[in-house]
Order: C-alpha cells, then sequence, then structure tokens
C-alpha cells in the first residue's frame, strides 16, 4: 500500500506536538553554567525540606550555646546567704554605731547618726542657736543657775570667775540681739558614749552696761548701748550613757568673722 507522504508528515508532526505539550508538566528548565539542564519538579521539594532541617539544627545549636553561657549561676547568689536570727537579710539591718560598714569606717554626721538615729541636724542646730543666745544673756547678767545647766562643769567654772571678779565692781550687761546669731556646723564625731558636735557663731547685739554709778534715779548716767560683733566656736557635748539629751557647752574658741 503505497504511503503518502503528506500524511506521513502530518502525523509525525502531530505525535510530537501533543508528546512535548504532555512532558512540560512534569519537566522545568533551569539555566545553570551556560547551558539548560532538565530535572524533576519534586527534586525542589525535597531540597527545601533539606534546607528548613539544616536551619533548624543551626538554631538549636545557637540556644544551646547561649543557655550554657547565659543560662548558669555565676558567684553567690542573695537566696545563697544564709539569713539571721529573726529572718531579717543582712542589707536589712542597722550598721552597729561607731564599727566599720565595707571597711570604711563611719564619721561625721553619719556616726552622729549611727549613735542617735533620732539626730536631727536642723532641729541640733536650732537648739544651739537658742542655748548659744541664752548663754550669752545670762553671762552677762551674772546669771549663774542658768549656766550651770547649760555648761559643762570646767566651762561653768571659767564663767564663774569672772562672775566673781565683775560682782566685785559691781558691773553687768544687758545683751539684747540684733538678730538672730547664725549657727554653722563645723565638725561632727563619736568618742566611745559622748557625742561632740563644733558649732560657728556670728552674732551682732547691743550690750547695756549697768554700774553703781548708773543705778541713780534720773538714769542720767546710764552708759549708752555699746553694739558688738561676735565671731566664735562653740563645742556642744552630749553623753548617751544616761538619760539626759541636754546638749552641755564644753569648749569656746574665737573664730574669724
Amino acid at each position: 500500500m503505497p504511503v503518502n507522504k503528506a500524511q506521513l508528515s502530518a502525523s509525525l508532526t502531530g505525535f510530537a506536538s501533543q508528546d512535548l505539550t504532555n512532558c512540560t508538566d512534569q519537566l522545568i528548565f533551569t539555566p545553570f553554567a551556560g547551558h539548560i539542564s532538565v530535572r524533576p519538579q519534586n527534586g525542589g521539594t525535597n531540597l527545601q525540606t533539606i534546607q528548613l532541617l539544616i536551619l533548624a539544627a543551626l538554631a538549636a545549636v545557637v540556644l544551646f550555646s547561649l543557655y550554657n553561657v547565659l543560662g548558669k549561676r555565676v558567684g553567690r547568689q542573695p537566696e545563697d546567704v544564709p539569713l539571721p536570727a529573726g529572718g531579717l537579710r543582712p542589707d536589712a539591718l542597722a550598721p552597729p554605731a561607731g564599727e566599720a560598714v565595707d571597711g570604711v569606717a563611719l564619721s561625721g554626721l553619719a556616726a552622729v547618726k549611727a549613735k542617735d538615729p533620732a539626730f536631727e541636724i536642723d532641729s541640733f542646730l536650732n537648739g544651739a542657736r537658742s542655748a548659744y543666745e541664752t548663754i550669752v544673756k545670762a553671762f552677762a547678767a551674772n546669771d549663774r543657775r542658768t549656766l550651770e545647766g547649760l555648761t559643762s562643769p570646767e566651762v561653768y567654772a571659767t564663767f564663774d570667775k569672772a562672775i566673781t571678779e565683775r560682782e566685785g565692781s559691781g558691773l553687768s550687761e544687758a545683751i539684747e540681739f540684733i538678730m538672730p546669731a547664725r549657727a554653722d556646723l563645723e565638725t561632727a564625731e563619736v568618742d566611745g558614749d559622748r557625742l561632740r558636735l563644733r558649732v560657728r557663731f556670728l552674732s551682732e547685739f547691743r550690750a547695756t552696761r549697768a554700774s553703781p554709778a548708773a543705778s541713780g534715779t534720773d538714769g542720767a548716767d546710764t552708759p549708752p548701748a555699746d553694739e558688738r560683733r561676735a565671731a566664735e566656736t562653740w563645742t556642744f557635748e552630749r553623753s548617751m550613757a544616761g538619760k539626759d539629751p541636754t546638749w552641755a557647752l564644753a569648749r569656746v574658741e574665737a573664730a574669724e568673722a
């Protein structure tokens, strides 16, 4: 049977087109290194799965390394410190008065505050200013009773001697402060059970001297008031051994104005 060349050519052409059309659902073309290679389409899914597994393994290694570095306890922890009697931690306990804390000895107001927790510097300076003005007025007026209650035995003995000499001449003074005295803390220290604070006072006052000649009824011989300025450093002491909270004047020194 003779073969028709035109029919055969058409049949071959149709078969080739159908074969290539069916193959496109199974093959993909990927350019690589200057040529075209052919690989199955399901191979991409396998490669992505392998990549995910590798990344997961790397993440696990990183997390494990971080736990080894940051998750370990370093040094003594707060909960490892044994609690003393009463259940208070050491950092909640007040430091003993006069002892060192972390190798640093307490001094100044810190030592005073440790010895007397109720101590307040503002309240002390107000009391010191009041005592200063009271003592100055009492000394000028020869008031021994007031002086004895506010001074140490040594200071009182000095005042008493000076008053005795003035009384021999019949002299006394009346003091009037022009304005409240200025009081500044100089130093503070603890000596055993004794607290010692030095305060610098600056004051201006009027002093009127009374004498036998000025005791006339008409007052014609009364001398005029004498305005003065004073700059002194006073040392106040208080013993913590007793129950008396009074600060006593223990020393008087001249200071620069």
